[in-house]
């Protein structure tokens, strides 16, 4: 036999050995039982934290794809929570967070105290952001609603052009923004 088959060989094995091994570290096969006794109850609560974290993050994304699909959606002021043919922005978050089993009041106002405080720089995909603007607002007043989307983008509806995606900092949203509710 030459030497080309013998390195073949060799690169298969070792290849196939790099795989399985591999597959072992990535599945915990292998390791020591007492180990995973050995695990604090901090590091339990911490992964819980995290799994729920993620489920958030995935059904946050989810509202917001949902939400998506409405872009250019008509606005009108007091729309009826019945029809999907327009929108105000509290019946719009109403709407596509009820999809997901998470029920919001009808009003921006009323929203704005659900949930759980977040910062403006720890926004994640899902959070409502709440601002003062239009002929309402007084600057300290809730009078708008809109869904954080990710990289600074909020998904809402407001008079033209309905809904939309707009850039939370700049414009507009950057001076009336008040404050953001985590409700997932």
């Amino acid at each position: 036999m030459n030497k080309q088959y013998w390195f073949k060989q060799a690169m298969t094995i070792g290849l196939c050995t790099t795989i399985g091994f591999s597959a072992l570290l990535a599945t915990g096969a292998g390791t020591a039982p007492a180990a995973a006794s050995a695990v604090s109850a901090d590091a339990v609560s911490a992964d819980s934290v995290s799994a729920d974290s993620v489920s958030a993050s995935a059904t946050g994304s989810k509202v917001v794809s949902f939400g998506k699909k409405y872009l250019g959606t008509r606005y009108q002021f007091g729309a009826s929570t019945s029809t999907t043919r327009y929108f105000d922005c509290s019946s719009f978050t109403q709407y596509i967070f009820k999809k997901y089993g998470v029920d919001l009041p009808r009003t921006s106002v009323a929203q704005s105290k659900m949930g759980k405080s977040v910062s403006k720089a720890n926004l994640r995909v899902g959070d409502l952001v709440f601002f003062s603007s239009g002929s309402r607002a007084n600057g300290k007043n809730v009078t708008h609603v809109a869904v954080y989307a990710g990289n600074g983008k909020i998904l809402h509806t407001y008079g033209s052009p309905g809904v939309t995606i707009s850039d939370l900092n700049s414009g507009n949203w950057k001076k009336t923004y008040l404050k953001s509710r985590r409700v997932l």
